[in-house]
């Protein structure tokens, strides 16, 4: 789930070999054990990974499609793409903690479709540019000093009229008040100090970052928290995740 870039890039502009905060490497990699536990601190992501994949089938299509998931983690996003029949997926990520839980399971259940590798998406593009028909990046931007970056090469990475997937935190008093002081504090869904207010990131500037790349945003959809059902749900609400996408443009300059 961690994928960070250089700290200063010009508007647009790919990044090069990752510059990771060590900080939030670690964080996740204590995690890596617990990944694929569903009663774990991550039983979140395993709530909001079928909504995740519906709506990308729903909007994108996934069977038979080159796909690559970017902080990857421990893999729950990138199995699921592979079992919804994608040709293929890469999974990335800088921990070597979590791709090794990720390989593991993988193998356990049998899949030859999906693959992970120890890489930032900046090395990636320049290995492999232009090269995906699907991209995603889920609760990832939130964790890395240049999110702008961050877009820059997942936009390099994908194909002409490619679809690109984005899921964060809005920053918005709504979201720290559920996301931060809810999730972490009261109810305690995920580990205290997950995350840092001030790198939640507003649809706005992360439509701006997609378009210095050249991308069109299509839908702009909510991750919804019912305290009450303990269940998540999609819908207009993105005062705090949402899941964005957006598309490449048909042809490259």
């Amino acid at each position: 789930m961690t994928d960070a870039e250089h700290q200063t890039t010009a508007a647009g502009q790919p990044a090069g070999p990752a510059n990771a905060d060590a900080a939030q490497l670690r964080k996740f990699a204590t995690l890596a054990s617990r990944w694929w536990d569903p009663e774990s601190e991550l039983k979140p992501l395993h709530q909001i990974n079928p909504l995740r994949l519906d709506y990308i089938e729903q909007r994108a299509g996934i069977e038979g499609r080159t796909c690559v998931d970017v902080g990857c983690g421990g893999g729950l996003l990138s199995e699921g793409l592979a079992r919804r029949h994608a040709a293929s997926v890469l999974g990335i990520d800088l921990s070597e903690d979590t791709l090794t839980v990720a390989r593991l399971h993988a193998q356990e259940a049998g899949l030859d479709n999906v693959e992970y590798r120890l890489i930032s998406a900046g090395e990636l593009a320049k290995e492999r540019p232009g090269q995906f028909e699907r991209v995603t990046c889920m609760e990832v931007l939130e964790h890395v000093p240049d999110p702008g970056a961050l877009i820059a090469d997942l936009a390099a990475l994908l194909r002409p009229a490619g679809d690109l997937f984005v899921s964060t935190l809005n920053r918005t008093p709504k979201a720290f008040a559920l996301g931060i002081v809810g999730a972490e504090y009261l109810l305690r869904l995920v580990p205290r100090g997950t995350h840092e207010y001030e790198r939640f990131i507003r649809p706005s500037e992360l439509d701006e970052y997609a378009r210095d790349c050249g991308l069109q945003l299509v839908d702009l959809i909510g991750i919804v928290y019912d305290p009450f059902r303990q269940t998540f749900r999609l819908g207009p609400d993105v005062d705090v995740n949402y899941i964005a996408h957006f598309r490449a443009p048909e042809s490259r300059p």
